[in-house]
């Protein structure tokens, strides 16, 4: 007979990621128990419905082609995708104007920006190549890169302001992070697991293609209700104690659960709120303190009329203005048109800056910036207003995921994804495909429920992949084509380097037939 609250697995976390290896951990027979601080599942994910709304994502809600297995996950509980509306034009805001314009990036008509924004991509992409999925600390150039931050590495890169204004806003809306505080090699690699520039950052055919009709917290919800009673709500853990026959976990509120193994399924940071006895080694304790999360406000702003399309525009805006709130917006009208909404990020510096105001004036300032990059009055005057300030939330400390400050990957790495004792580690900054979104939170939490059914049951094998891979015909994944010239166009530095080689072979072609004139050279 089984003693009340042991399990075969305690998870920590209800997360898509603590829930997936609940999940995958029950369908193979044994016990698991998750263990959640808040009152709700979904972790950095939160849907909030209400009369004005209906439903809205305040934390993670885009998903797209090639994250298979949170699409797997959302088929088997009917739960259907839209995709967001990118019909119209997209607008590029730069120096007070206005410029609309198709395709995933903003067009460049001046030549020199134009080479160096094509540079920039290629060389992020080329770099992020040498990089392992598993292991980016074992890349060739691993420890150089890692030493550097994106800011100095488009120092190197970047010949011209307009593309290093870009870039930074690269980093800030992908990582919700400045380029002064991350890691090269971290930021190459999280591109990379990522698909590359083009995938991470696109909307149609790329990260940001699609929403969940309903919600994403939909998902954790139907995992929840099939786990059942399994899920303990309200259920923080401050202690976590292996030195017994079975690791004995405690509440806060002074419940105790024991178990064979452990999955701890939350930001690395979050470790810190767990008293661990034995102590974590000394890697694994350095490096939960040194990975922050990124730092973001997501702002939605509801408005009683579709104003934009009718402009022509989609509802994708870029702003590159220092004193402008939002960086990035999507359109975030319902799939049947009702509801308009624009969905805008509050990113990095500027979220640190502006967490400070109420907010009534943050409302107010995303309502004229809105108003004058799409050049209309409406926007003035919204209907309803939705944010969420991620920074305030005790149990993410914020968002979209955890980020690595230079020299930390390749030092504490190897010690991400590494078991301590039963300890077993998933969350998806765990993660070696799309960490840091929904897709990367079920990748790591099935791994790492597999590394526990392998220690429970050592005869187990590992079910094949095939059932993640199983959606492109559904959400299709079409390759992103490079041209002849955004292969082949030279880099700024290289262009001019072309000019200087020519220009000394003119003046010695030049000089050449000047001394044979004056018969100081003899035709051999």
């Amino acid at each position: 007979m089984t003693a009340p609250n042991t399990y075969d697995v305690i998870v920590i976390g209800g997360g898509i990621s603590g829930l997936s290896a609940a999940k995958l951990l029950k369908e193979k027979g044994l016990s698991p128990v998750v263990l959640e601080a808040r009152d709700r599942v979904g972790g950095r994910t939160f849907t909030v419905r209400n009369e004005q709304t209906k439903y809205v994502d305040l934390g993670g809600a885009y998903i797209g082609p090639t994250q298979n297995r949170i699409l797997r996950l959302a088929k088997e509980y009917g739960v259907e995708t839209y995709k967001v509306n990118e019909e119209e034009r997209l607008v590029h805001y730069v120096k007070g104007k206005s410029y609309p314009f198709r395709g995933s990036f903003p067009p460049m008509w001046n030549p020199f920006a134009l080479m160096d924004y094509n540079n920039l991509w290629r060389k992020m992409d080329e770099m992020g190549s040498e990089i392992p999925r598993e292991a980016p600390w074992r890349a060739p150039h691993a420890e150089e890169w890692d030493k550097m931050t994106m800011k100095q590495l488009f120092d190197k890169i970047c010949w011209t302001s307009s593309a290093r204004r870009f870039a930074t806003l690269f980093v800030n809306v992908n990582v919700t992070s400045e380029p002064h505080e991350v890691s090269a090699l971290w930021f190459l690699w999280y591109v990379k697991q990522c698909g590359g520039t083009m995938r991470i950052f696109s909307t149609t055919n790329g990260g940001q293609e699609r929403k969940f009709v309903g919600g994403s917290s939909q998902i954790s919800e139907c995992m929840a209700k099939e786990l059942g009673e399994c899920v303990k709500m309200e259920s923080p853990v401050y202690r976590i104690d292996q030195t017994g026959d079975m690791v004995e976990v405690e509440t806060l509120n002074k419940e105790t659960y024991k178990a064979k193994y452990v999955i701890v399924a939350t930001a690395p940071g979050l470790n810190l709120k767990i008293h661990f006895n034995p102590e974590l080694p000394p890697l694994r304790n350095q490096l939960i303190h040194r990975v922050p999360m990124g730092s973001v406000i997501k702002c939605m702003v509801y408005y009683r009329d579709n104003f934009w399309r009718k402009k022509g525009y989609c509802g994708t805006m870029v702003i590159e203005e220092e004193e402008a709130p939002i960086s990035l917006t999507l359109d975030d009208t319902k799939p049947d048109g009702t509801v308009p909404a624009i969905m805008g990020f509050i990113l990095a510096r500027k979220c640190r800056k502006l967490c400070e105001l109420t907010r009534e004036e943050r409302k107010k300032r995303i309502c004229e910036i809105y108003s004058r990059v799409l050049g209309s009055e409406e926007a003035l005057h919204p209907v309803h207003y939705e944010e969420k300030n991620w920074c305030e939330e005790e149990y993410s400390g914020g968002c979209y995921t955890a980020y690595f400050p230079p020299g930390i990957l390749t030092q504490y790495g190897k010690v991400l994804r590494k078991p301590v004792g039963r300890l077993y580690f998933a969350g998806t900054e765990t993660a070696t495909e799309w960490s840091g979104y929904m897709e990367g939170a079920v990748q790591a939490g099935e791994r790492a429920a597999r590394e526990d059914i392998s220690e429970c049951r050592p005869n187990f094998v590992p079910p094949s992949l095939s059932r993640s891979l199983s959606l492109t015909q559904e959400v299709p994944s079409l390759p992103f084509v490079t041209t002849f010239w955004e292969r082949n166009l030279p880099s700024v530095g290289g262009f001019i380097n072309f000019l200087g080689v020519a220009s000394v072979l003119s003046v010695a072609t030049a000089a050449g037939l000047l001394a044979y004139k004056k018969g100081l050279l003899t035709r051999s």
